[in-house]
């Protein structure tokens, strides 16, 4: 009998069919019995109905993941893992006022988040949407030197509100492209900013100096609506802002009288509220901003990746040991 067959039958619950394969084949090579849901976008009555007798959850989708959740599964639930790095939608106080080992996946989404930040500064800097705009309204002015002026990554100070694994994997890239210098603003310094010559300052600081600012931190009660009327208002008038977090960062309505008004020159949004953002809203209709459909992992790569360190985290889980991720 092979070791895999030895070991107890875990039943996994996998809430997405679309999980990269190579994460479903590990579990079941580790003795689990994968039960995934079909439909795309996952249905929440289908996963209750699915839950009762599982082991472990493993949870792919951004539906609330609550105490109902936990109830629906029964009390032999061992382990639940997100396939996620951010966890806003995760009742994360009700896991640990049950104990209940919860796993999330950081740090592999660094640097797939990371290119396209730097994609984000170049696009919303040197102003890819208005000038596509400019060729399909037949207005491509070939005859003036101040047509669609943007600004340069070079000799600027890249600002970032959070500088973890995220804004670190960008400061990383920065390196080479002549900056002026690289400020954050974080609650407590950290001690390997150093690595990226990054010094820490204050939140207004943050705000008056930065030539591109970029938000890599997650949404929590501290982070919600941090960039408001009041934050843009203190912004350099050149500032390009980017947003590869969460969109409940920034308060929308301020943003877009910014860009209206030219308190800030441009935004670059991989993250907005709500996703999916409606075709007619205002976001859409300003020149300089650049918006995206929340495209920070969707490579094969990271997304992979991503599934991996998930199944990792549930097998540690169910078998005594700690998760490689632990979200609290």
């Amino acid at each position: 009998m092979s070791s895999a067959a030895a070991r107890r039958l875990y039943k996994i619950l996998v809430t997405h069919p679309e999980v990269p394969l190579p994460a479903l084949e590990f579990l079941r090579q580790k003795g689990c019995e994968t039960i995934v849901c079909e439909n795309v976008p996952p249905v929440r009555s289908d996963i209750l109905q699915k839950l009762p007798g599982v082991d472990g959850i493993f949870w792919a989708s951004y539906q609330p993941l609550n105490g109902e959740i936990l109830d629906a599964a029964g009390s032999q639930l061992k382990a639940v893992t997100t396939m996620s790095s951010g966890i806003d939608y995760v009742d994360v106080s009700e896991f640990k006022r049950r104990q209940m080992p919860l796993g999330h996946t950081p740090g592999v989404v660094k640097n797939g988040v990371a290119d396209l930040a730097i994609g984000l500064m170049i696009a919303a800097g040197r102003f890819f949407y208005a000038g596509r705009q400019q060729i399909e309204n037949s207005q491509w002015e070939t005859e003036r030197y101040n047509w669609l002026m943007g600004q340069e990554i070079r000799d600027s100070v890249i600002g970032f509100l959070g500088f973890g694994g995220i804004g670190q994997a960008i400061a990383k890239r920065l390196q080479c492209w002549d900056i002026k210098k690289i400020i954050y603003h974080t609650r407590t310094r950290r001690e390997n900013d150093g690595d990226f010559g990054a010094e820490h300052v204050t939140f207004d600081e943050l705000l008056k100096e930065s030539d591109f600012l970029v938000v890599a931190c997650p949404l929590t009660s501290e982070t919600k609506g941090k960039f408001n009327g009041e934050a843009f208002g203190k912004m350099k008038k050149n500032c390009v802002f980017v947003n590869v977090g969460r969109g409940g960062i920034v308060d929308q309505d301020a943003l877009i009288e910014a860009l209206k008004t030219g308190q800030i020159f441009s935004a670059g949004l991989d993250v907005m509220t709500p996703e999916p953002l409606p075709a007619d809203h205002p976001l859409l209709k300003i020149p300089n901003c650049v918006v995206i459909p929340h495209l920070g992992t969707q490579t094969l790569k990271t997304t992979t990746e991503m599934a991996m360190l998930a199944a990792n985290n549930l097998i540690n889980a169910l078998e005594g040991r700690p998760m490689i991720c632990p979200a609290y």
